[in-house]
């Protein structure tokens, strides 16, 4: 069977050795891995599976981490992993969706068997995928392992780029342009969101000049007229684009699982002078946000950076107004380590990425943009070049 894993293997074996890194200071001795961004990165499985129970084995001994899941995926493991047939384990269709037995009962009966099961397992205890279930299962049938918080211990290792990872997320980047510029092509008075929102997610998915796209972790959230109120909202099915109407668009190219997040805003018709004051201000500050990010920044202090720069046209609540991004699925495309934010003490270093987010909501005026940024050796650089002008249609 053809491997089509996403980098060679020497780029895997070299995040495996920095997660050893982090499991030695931490004690431990195996690594349950079962959030997919973290198994993708260490493995380059692309399953879309993680509905049922799969996961890696991560040994501090051993350069090779074992992957664990159901029968019918184990030809998607040989296909997209860099992993040696030995190094898979698959339990049958019992175990999945049970009320009487449960997938931690098998990954538990493997731990023993191969006698890993009396030491220090390090788990990612606050991740969406580790269930409370899935804890007291371990707990139960491992009396002689000691559990081991070791929530995003992978996540901070992902957090420093690669230069092969950066390639990709590039792409992305060109993807995302090419997405962001057709919903300003589409969104028009009298159209229905619904198209608009078809048209961006198609192009998200076909890409540009031949790189195609993977649909993100984040679908179009796009939301009109009364829906800029709240965070989050996606289009209305029913509504069409009305003369007036403010569309907030937060979109994202995908390569590869990697992502490259934009956030702009739009107006159809005649915008206000209100409107176009907020955008003005948005777009200067920004400009001098960017000159904040440098590699030993402190991650609160740029949050407050941000509030000084802002309080001579608007006091803003004390929020994050950037987050770490890159390889992820559903449900978002952050990687849940680095937020500029207050009482944030962590520093940042050259190859992180940071994806910089604001808004400014004035009366029923809202005005919102980002940038995407990669933390260099004396700054940082912008991954697009679209600009944080207030669209018009």
């Amino acid at each position: 069977m053809e491997n089509q894993a996403v980098f060679e293997k020497t780029e895997y074996l070299a995040r495996i050795r920095k997660v050893h890194h982090r499991m030695a200071d931490l004690d431990i001795d195996t690594l349950l891995v079962v959030d997919p961004a973290n198994m993708n990165y260490l493995s380059g499985y692309d399953g879309w599976s993680f509905y049922a129970h799969q996961g890696l084995l991560v040994r501090l001994d051993e350069d090779v981490p074992y992957w664990f899941g159901r029968e019918q995926d184990r030809s998607g493991a040989l296909l997209t992993t860099w992993l040696p047939e030995d190094h898979l384990f698959t339990y049958p269709e019992h175990y999945v969706q049970s009320f009487s037995d449960h997938t931690m009962r098998f990954v538990a009966s493997v731990l023993a068997s191969n006698r890993w099961d009396k030491g220090r397992l390090g788990v990612e205890l606050d991740g969406y995928w580790y269930s409370a279930k899935s804890h007291i299962e371990l707990q139960q049938r491992l009396p002689g392992t000691t559990l081991v918080d070791a929530d995003r211990l992978v996540n901070w290792v992902r957090t420093y780029k690669s230069e092969k990872e950066l390639v990709l997320m590039r792409e992305a980047a060109s993807i995302c342009t090419h997405v962001m510029e057709t919903a300003f092509s589409v969104i028009k008075e009298g159209v229905h969101e619904r198209s608009a929102a078809a048209a961006v997610a198609a192009a998200q998915i076909e890409g540009i000049d031949g790189i195609g796209g993977d649909s993100p972790a984040i679908f179009p959230i796009m939301p009109a007229g009364p829906r800029t109120v709240a965070g989050h909202l996606t289009y209305d099915p029913q509504r069409a684009y009305r003369n007036g109407d403010i569309v907030m668009l937060e979109l994202s190219g995908c390569r590869k699982r990697y992502h490259m997040p934009l956030y702009r805003t739009m107006c159809i018709g005649k915008p206000s002078a209100n409107l176009i004051s907020m955008a003005a201000i948005m777009d200067d500050a920004f400009t001098a946000l960017l000159d904040c990010i440098m590699p030993g920044s402190v991650a609160e202090t740029i949050e407050r950076q941000w509030r000084a720069i802002m309080a001579p046209h608007h006091v803003l609540a004390p929020a994050r107004v950037g987050y770490a991004f890159g390889l992820n699925y559903v449900p978002d495309w952050g990687e849940h380590t680095v937020n500029l934010r207050p009482g944030e003490k962590t520093v940042l270093a050259e190859h992180m990425t940071i994806h910089l987010i604001a808004s400014l909501r004035i009366g029923s005026d809202v005005f919102e943009t980002s940038e995407p940024v990669l933390v260099t050796g004396n700054g940082c650089t912008r991954f697009m070049d679209v600009p944080r002008a207030l669209h018009c249609s």
